[in-house]
């Protein structure tokens, strides 16, 4: 095997040398290098707090920001003080492993395990300060701010207890082998799930976390009642009732979290119509699904990942209408995060199953997969996410057009601007992209929407029509609210 893939760790089988000095830093993984500004045992100290009441995580010292592997021994005397950090300054008493790896070349670093405690806040002993981890970076608390973290560390512990009636027979064994590939390790999975404090071993029986059932269990809703995903499509706009029921699918997934992700990615790919969108940069217009996959499966990965499953009875709901996809799932945002601010703050409600999906690759980090649907919609002109929390349900809202455009664009005409757009002008671009995106406008409107003078679009408008490319739709000779659309 490469040596870059053996683990340098005996507590965490993932860490490689290579993935701690090369992976970006993020929610799990802090670097300190020799000679970094805050390197200071307080300042690490710092960090290490943070994460404890985030996410936990590793913080590897002796490797730079830039991935230089260097060698603690340089520090000489001055190395006791981080041996004895931990108990110096941060109270409570924190599950912090320290582990002093010495490389082959033998150079040495340390590695702080950090276990997150989902009951207590963590501080410095010194001067209580608190901390808290969002993404790569330690913000410092107010006390506003530390209040609404130990609300929100009350919800948590619903992932963290056990559950004594779990049979072992239920465990998805198929499930467990890919999770211990993909942490390259070679011992029995259910130890495994022990390392990872997804369960533990008491007087030689096995107790099983609520977060192993929902990541590993065959079906999860023996043990945890509606932990599943329903899928809803209704014929048009709205939902309707009695005579005028429009349901015309409903589809209930049941499994862990990891294989709900794939059954019900492969399930909405199959469902979704695709549509074209015009790219301005070449005039092509592009096939793309009637919702980007990155903004829907992000949707459908952050509601699994962060719901409250502490609140049973509902299920994650997705509705599926003609020019809308709705998510809602049960639980309020985590008090550290609002409407305002989901694109850039983060605390995940199960961080023992945001970790595991995260080791699984399905996410990285929240905000990351906010911003990804953000930036796939935008990417795709389509409206903007829509969020909104009532009565402690989060709903996500993607709207598309394909309810408005996909059908008035011909092939014909797709093939006509393609072949014309180098020959068109900036303006020129504009009308088509306008059109396309309104489906159809007056003169005046276009003027409007443009800026520039009526008797320029005029003119480029009936161009467009001698190209036959777009019509004219009005009953009058002279009709000033003529509308102009794609020829049919």
């Amino acid at each position: 095997m490469d040596n870059e893939r053996l683990s340098i760790s005996e507590i965490d089988s993932k860490y490689t040398l290579k993935y701690l000095a090369n992976n970006p830093e993020n929610q799990y993984l802090e670097r300190k290098g020799l000679g970094e500004k805050d390197i200071k045992p307080s300042k690490i100290a710092d960090e290490l707090i943070g994460m404890l009441n985030a996410d936990g995580g590793v913080l590897v010292f002796g490797i730079s920001d830039n991935g230089e592997i260097q060698d603690l021994k340089a520090l000489g005397n001055k190395l006791d003080a981080y041996n004895t950090l931990v108990p110096d300054f941060i109270k409570p008493s924190p599950y912090i492993q320290l582990e002093k790896v010495t490389l082959a070349d033998d150079k040495l670093i340390f590695l702080y395990h950090v276990e997150p405690d989902f009951e207590r806040v963590f501080q410095r002993s010194d001067n209580e300060q608190v901390f808290l981890r969002v993404h790569d970076t330690n913000r410092k608390l107010d006390r506003d701010d530390v209040r609404k973290l130990e609300y929100d560390k009350q919800i948590r512990k619903f992932e963290d207890e056990f559950r004594s009636e779990f049979d072992i027979e239920d465990f998805d064994t198929e499930q467990l082998e890919v999770y211990k590939e993909k942490l390259n390790y070679q011992g029995d999975p259910i130890d495994l799930l022990c390392k990872r404090h997804l369960a533990m071993k008491k007087d030689s029986v096995l107790q099983v976390k609520n977060s192993a059932i929902l990541l590993f269990a065959k079906d999860p809703e023996k043990y945890i009642p509606s932990a599943s995903v329903r899928y809803v499509r209704y014929e048009g706009t709205e939902a309707l009732v009695g005579a005028a029921h429009n349901v015309v699918k409903d589809v209930r997934f049941e499994n862990n979290i990891p294989k709900l992700i794939q059954e019900v990615s492969y399930f909405l790919q199959t469902t979704f119509k695709d549509y074209y969108f015009l790219d301005i940069k070449d005039g092509r217009f592009k096939r793309v699904m009637e919702y980007p996959e990155e903004a829907w499966l992000e949707g459908v990965v952050n509601a699994l990942c962060h719901r409250s499953y502490n609140i049973q009875g509902n299920p994650i709901v997705i509705k599926h209408f003609d020019d809308r996809f709705e998510i809602s799932n049960s639980g309020p945002l985590p008090a550290q995060v609002t409407i305002e601010n989901i694109k850039e703050e983060r605390f995940a409600r199960n961080p023992r199953v945001a970790r595991v999906l995260e080791d699984l690759g399905y996410v990285r980090q929240l905000n990351e997969g906010v911003n990804r649907i953000y930036e796939s919609m935008e990417k795709s002109m389509l409206s903007k996410p829509e969020y909104k929390e009532t009565h402690n349900t989060v709903y996500l809202t993607l709207r598309n057009k394909i309810s408005n455009h996909s059908k008035t664009i011909s092939e014909r005409i797709i093939d006509l601007i393609g072949i014309n757009w180098n020959k068109f002008n900036a303006t020129q671009h504009q009308i088509l992209v306008l059109l396309f995106t309104k489906q159809q406008l007056t003169l005046d409107q276009l003027v409007e929407q443009i800026g520039i003078n009526k008797n320029t679009i005029r003119s480029y408008l009936n161009m467009l029509i001698e190209l036959e490319i777009i019509e004219k739709v009005s009953t009058k000779q002279r009709d000033k609210n003529a509308k102009y659309r794609f020829r049919k």
